[in-house]
């Protein structure tokens, strides 16, 4: 189970997403993923299909619809119905480990992924100073792309990923010194 808040034209709800068993048949489609999503102790069930880089085909309850997908510096704009939605989402784990790393800590430290995916693109290299909030690398779940950035300032000492790398939740991507 995972849990994000998400804020949607200023207001804010709790989500706990898990997969929901999946189903088998001719007519499923290879890249279709079966969600049970709670908002705020509302149950719903989502099917989800990608249909290309920024759009998702879903099934929400039984009702059909396309949601497309335009990311900003501010968050994301969802494009359902010919509406457009401007979201945030935290992931809390991320916010709680972000605030116990802190910028004190001295000495090694490793920066994990907070998801499985696949490393899109990196853009420190070993040896390279940064400063806390830069971005390391970037990795790509459920075609949505997330930046995973220093959690203090320093070196990167060693980069233990490259591009195109499968990477787990937990796993570690960098060490920082």
């Amino acid at each position: 189970m995972t849990f994000y808040e998400v804020s949607v034209g200023g207001r804010n709800y709790k989500i706990e997403a898990e997969r929901a068993p999946q189903a088998e048949g001719p007519q499923r489609a290879t890249n279709q993923s079966d969600w049970k999503i709670r908002i705020d102790s509302r149950e719903i069930l989502v099917d989800c299909v990608p249909v290309g880089s920024q759009s998702l085909s879903l099934v929400v309850n039984g009702k059909s619809c396309e949601a497309r997908i335009e990311r900003s510096q501010d968050g994301v704009r969802v494009l359902i119905h010919g509406r457009a939605y401007e979201c945030s989402v935290r992931d809390p784990r991320s916010l709680r480990s972000r605030k116990s790393a802190g910028q004190h800590q001295s000495g090694e430290q490793k920066v994990t992924a907070s998801m499985p995916g696949k490393v899109v693109r990196v853009l420190a290299r070993a040896g390279d100073s940064i400063v806390a909030g830069q971005g390391i690398l970037v990795i790509e779940a459920m075609k949505m792309q997330n930046e995973v950035r220093a959690p203090r300032d320093g070196t990167v000492k060693n980069l233990i990923v490259r591009e195109g790398a499968a990477v787990n939740a937990g796993e570690v991507l960098a060490i920082l010194d």
